[in-house]
């Protein structure tokens, strides 16, 4: 059997790849087109890697300019699995970035940004659009109120983490980025604009 590709590399950051589950269902995602691959990497996963997979995976993150939790699924939806490597990597000298759709408030049914401020440098929220009605036809959220709760979580982060971005995606049929900017702005966060299927 192969094994998962659990981390990979890109320019001088370590990703790390923990599910493939999600809490939205994006029209634009790359799994939703049958590509699993980023870059020349094997993102398809067969079980959930338990945390000591995943840091066996791990080879001397002090020596990148970050580690980011970020794969084809939401990694909030493994919380527990996300803070105990994340830990084990500040431990070691590294630096934490978590990339993530910003509805784990609503997932897990508490504030989850105390925890995650013990251990995450950075955290990347998928903002995806400047209205709930663009977010619903576009990101086809599992849960009601999704934008709603995404932007509380944007509200919130600043207040644990001190650097905290706001993304979306460039050429999305419907998604007015300057209005996304200015939402972002507005809440006191980093906008950061994205181009489909580039890695951040």
């Amino acid at each position: 059997m192969t094994p998962q590709q659990l981390s990979y590399t890109q320019s001088d950051r370590l990703y790390l790849n923990i599910t493939d589950r999600c809490t939205l269902d994006c029209i634009f995602c790359p799994k939703n087109r049958g590509i699993w691959m980023a870059g020349e990497y094997d993102l398809t996963l067969d079980h959930r890697p338990s945390v000591e997979e995943i840091l066996d995976s791990l080879s001397h993150p002090e020596d990148y300019r970050e580690v980011v939790f970020c794969g084809y699924g939401e990694p909030t939806l493994r919380l527990n699995v996300l803070i105990a490597v994340a830990r084990e990597i500040k431990q070691r000298g590294g630096m934490v970035r978590v990339d993530t759709d910003g509805l784990a408030n609503l997932v897990h049914k508490y504030d989850v940004l105390p925890e995650l401020a013990s251990c995450v440098d950075v955290i990347s929220v998928s903002m995806h659009a400047q209205d709930a009605a663009t977010y619903d036809r576009i990101c086809l959220p599992g849960l009601p109120g999704s934008y709603e709760k995404m932007l509380e979580f944007l509200t919130l982060a600043p207040r644990y983490i001190k650097d905290v971005w706001a993304t979306a995606i460039e050429g999305i049929e419907g998604v007015d980025i300057d209005a996304c900017r200015k939402i972002a702005e507005g809440l006191g966060v980093t906008f950061i604009p994205r181009t489909l299927d580039c890695i951040l």
